[in-house]
């Protein structure tokens, strides 16, 4: 081994650790930060265009004349694109790359957003809208199958989390930012700089993601891609892993659908710059969402997901008071559960799948959008027959959900290492 002193260098050689071969990246590793801030960036982009209208439902309901019901729909229509396309985005880029998909998909999504504002009726927007999520689904997927690839088994989960935290950025920065700009100027005006915001986030995204260096091509066959898909499906841990993921997201959508709603009304009646300022609670997120690894090596995967769920129900139970202070801590807890919770289970669907790993993440990623479009309608719908107690019984249950399915897989998980006692254990 080359040493500055020569004469040293038999005793360094022999004292030196061998190298290490993995060249996937880690903490501390040349070419991590890029590919970790490319990807916060990324989920920056992403939640920022996927929930830009959420804050602004009130605003949109009086603009249109519509009900709280049918304005949620330029909610769920994003969601739903994206939960509709995830899956044939995953299989694009396991033929032509992660960088490739995810590019192309950012370039098309802002484009659109920059129509957004346009949009002359409802009807319109909810189109857009299904337009744009569609095209974001070639991102989350992508992302988490590019960090599965790219990344050190053992800094997998910490990597997630930070491309989750950068979605609870977006989503944070997107509602705060139209809040403001739409009290002074109107709901397109404030779409829009979303769209001029998610632009350069595009642009630093594509400059600083690195190369995959591990990445191999796959098939676009049809009948290999159903394939793999009913593998993914007949195995019970990515199934409770992908229902898990889905009611978290029920939960969250209904919360952040409705709030803005229920802080316009008495006894609140806010203005629409502070409610989008509640939306600085995200922050929360991400915090619990970049310390998921830790929580997983302290309680377990099933641990986490048990604190994650009552830290959620919790936050529930309290945001029912009709108290400011109250309802903000609520949505901290909701938001720091949900958070926490997504962090784990996405992480768990990538070390999972040992192959196929795009459409694992895919199915994950299909299943909590679904979550989202049910959470932001129901929840609407709640709202519009039981006022926030409706909306909050709605999550419960989803909570509820989460919990159970937790504890079937916990018991799956013993039955499993009293059959195989020497074998792999599920989780």
């Amino acid at each position: 081994m080359p040493s500055a002193d020569t004469g040293a260098s038999t005793v360094v050689a022999a004292t030196s650790p061998v190298p290490d071969s993995d060249s996937r990246l880690t903490p501390g590793g040349p070419g991590y930060r890029r590919m970790s801030f490319a990807l916060f960036l990324a989920g920056v982009a992403t939640f920022a265009l996927l929930y830009s209208t959420q804050a602004l439902l009130p605003l949109i309901s009086s603009g249109f004349a519509v009900s709280a019901s049918a304005a949620s729909w330029t909610v769920a229509a994003a969601t739903g694109g994206l939960a509709l396309f995830v899956l044939p985005m995953s299989a694009l880029s396991e033929r032509f790359g992660r960088r490739t998909v995810m590019t192309a998909s950012l370039v098309v999504a802002v484009s659109l957003g920059v129509l957004v504002p346009f949009a002359p009726s409802l009807g319109a927007l909810v189109a857009l809208r299904f337009l744009q999520g569609a095209a974001l689904a070639g991102l989350p997927a992508s992302a988490t199958a590019y960090l599965a690839e790219e990344v050190r088994p053992k800094a997998l989960v910490t990597a997630i989390g930070l491309f989750v935290a950068g979605n609870s950025v977006g989503g944070m920065s997107g509602r705060v930012i139209t809040g403001w700009v739409a009290q002074e100027w109107g709901w397109r005006v404030a779409v829009g700089v979303i769209g001029v915001i998610a632009v350069g986030c595009a642009i630093a995204f594509r400059l600083l993601l690195p190369a995959p260096r591990h990445f191999t091509p796959g098939s676009l066959r049809p009948r290999v891609l159903a394939r793999t898909v009913r593998d993914h499906l007949a195995n019970p841990l990515l199934c409770r892993l992908y229902a898990i993921g889905a009611l978290f997201m029920t939960v969250f959508g209904g919360v952040y659908t409705v709030i803005g709603y229920r802080l316009t009304e008495a006894p609140f009646s806010l203005p629409q710059g502070i409610i989008g300022s509640i939306f600085l609670v995200y922050l929360v997120g991400t915090v619990s969402a970049s310390t998921a690894g830790r929580l997983v090596g302290r309680l377990g995967r099933r641990g986490a997901l048990y604190l994650a769920g009552g830290t959620t129900a919790a936050g529930l139970v309290v945001s029912l008071a009709d108290s400011l202070p109250l309802v903000l801590l609520g949505l901290v807890l909701i938001t720091a559960g949900f958070f926490a919770g997504h962090a784990v289970a996405s992480s768990a669907v990538s070390k999972t799948a040992t192959t196929g790993r795009a459409q694992a993440s895919a199915l994950y990623q299909s299943a909590y959008y679904i979550g989202s479009s049910t959470g932001s309608t129901v929840g609407a719908m709640a709202f519009h027959a039981g006022g926030w107690a409706g909306t909050v019984g709605v999550g419960v249950l989803a909570v509820a959900g989460v919990v159970t399915i937790t504890v079937l897989g916990s018991r799956a998980a013993r039955t499993q290492r009293a059959l195989a006692p020497i074998g792999p254990s599920g989780a």
